[in-house]
């Protein structure tokens, strides 16, 4: 034990000499050779405020408030149907302009036709937003984010089953997104009476003479179409107008040309105007907005809501011509009713177009959408109950119509449901009025 105590000693004393002999420091390395700089990060932050802030997006965000676009109804309403949503839902629109859907007409075995332009179902949904017009959004994460549009092509109308194309080159063609959905849609056969194909629209012009519907046949062959409170080519009028293309033009004392609003100015120069109240930028609405007239290049001077010339005279002109062309189409009833669906309600979006509130609705029965039609359904659902299928029963035979009656009510809807009483094409709308009112009178109506 003693002998192991000395040797614990011994190292203890021998480690402390030991470092006692260690030296100065000696002097410092020469540097190694640098390293790769990294790439300088981005300050996510500092670029989201060059959109994301009041002048711009937040901006954009409280106009878009005002929009009927930002509504939503028409999107919930319409979610999962996919022959609906490509013009209702944010998902469907998107899907149909990155994929091409064509607006044509396929044949199937069944002999029946079917529309293809249609999103699939799992598209068929989403309210509009930012991302709907503006889709390449959120890529780069800068300003030149809004742009390309989600489509600027020339749009292939499915009113006409894409045989005619409306295409809006001014200002690099972006008027052709709207016409995307603010189009006519088709009217079709009914699939059980025929073929479900569009309605021959150049017929007719052509045969305006030939039997649209007859009457007395009723729900039956050879009839194709039969009346109802919603037979009509839907709401999106104004684009057909606007281009100067898609009315059944019937030869006339007018010929069809177009006002240069459809070669010179935009959608957006109107409806996308410096904002005034409510209306300009993105409300999307120009109503009351007169500064999009002068910017647009249009009218140096400007336009005021009192101006005779470009506003008050051809708008009074053409209410006069559609009221007209409402009477001749009225003339075909029971003598009491009117054909044409009138409704003095808030509800009527064409509140006012008309002195008669015409809606473009024809005034046929139908418990759910039109309980107080004066005109029989020639079709009553099988769900309707009893005393609903002795209400339709008791009610005035809707006429026969002519070919010229069919398209005359067609270009009524479209000028009506254009809105702006002549203001997008006056050329144009007046034509398709005084052509009808005159075709009408031709053929002894």
């Amino acid at each position: 034990m003693k002998t192991f105590l000395k040797l614990i000693s011994l190292f203890t004393i021998a480690g402390f000499f030991l470092a006692s002999c260690e030296g100065p420091t000696g002097p410092a390395g020469a540097a190694g050779k640098d390293g790769t700089n990294g790439t300088n990060g981005t300050d996510a932050n500092e670029t989201c405020k060059l959109c994301h802030n009041p002048t711009v997006v937040d901006a954009v965000a409280v106009q878009f408030d005002f929009s009927k676009h930002a509504f939503g109804e028409a999107a919930s309403s319409e979610s999962g149907n996919t022959g609906c949503s490509p013009c209702h839902a944010s998902e469907a629109f998107k899907y149909v302009c990155k994929n091409n859907v064509p607006s044509t007409f396929t044949l199937g075995s069944n002999g029946k036709y079917s529309n293809d332009y249609a999103t699939v179902a799992g598209n068929a949904m989403g309210e509009l937003t930012c991302f709907t017009c503006h889709s390449s959004l959120h890529t780069t994460y800068a300003g030149t984010d809004f742009s390309p549009l989600t489509t600027t092509a020339a749009v292939s109308m499915t009113m006409w089953k894409g045989t005619k194309t409306i295409n809006l080159t001014q200002d690099g063609g972006i008027g052709n997104l709207c016409v995307k959905c603010h189009q006519p849609r088709p009217l079709t056969t009914s699939t059980t009476l025929s073929n479900g194909d569009v309605v021959d629209y150049a017929a007719l012009a052509s045969s305006p003479t030939d039997k649209f519907y007859d009457s007395t046949v009723g729900n039956a062959q050879p009839n194709k179409l039969l009346p109802s409170y919603r037979m009509h080519v839907h709401y999106g009028g104004v684009g057909a107008v606007f281009a100067g293309v898609g009315g059944i033009e019937f030869p006339g004392t007018l010929s069809y040309t177009s006002s240069d609003h459809a070669t010179v100015a935009s959608c957006q120069d109107c409806h996308m105007a410096a904002v005034s109240g409510k209306a300009g930028g993105h409300t999307f609405s120009a109503l009351g907005n007169f500064n999009g007239c002068k910017a647009a290049a249009c009218h140096s001077s400007g336009v005021s809501a009192t101006d005779a010339t470009f506003w008050t005279g051809p708008r009074n002109d053409i209410k006069g011509l559609l009221s007209t062309l409402a009477g001749k189409i009225n003339a075909l009833g029971d003598g009491t009713n009117k054909v044409l669906h009138t409704d003095g309600a808030s509800t009527n979006l064409w509140l006012g177009i008309t002195n008669e509130n015409y809606d473009g609705y024809l005034d046929v029965y139908d418990p759910s959408t039109n309980p107080a039609g004066k005109y029989k359904n020639p079709a009553p659902a099988g769900s309707w109950t009893a005393d609903q299928k002795t209400t339709n029963n008791s009610l005035s035979t809707f006429p026969s119509l002519l070919n010229v009656a069919a398209g005359a009510m067609i270009n009524f809807q479209l000028c009506l449901r254009d809105y702006s009483l002549g203001i997008h094409n006056y050329k144009y709308t007046k034509a398709l009025l005084q052509n009808s009112i005159d075709a009408m009178t031709t053929a002894g109506i």
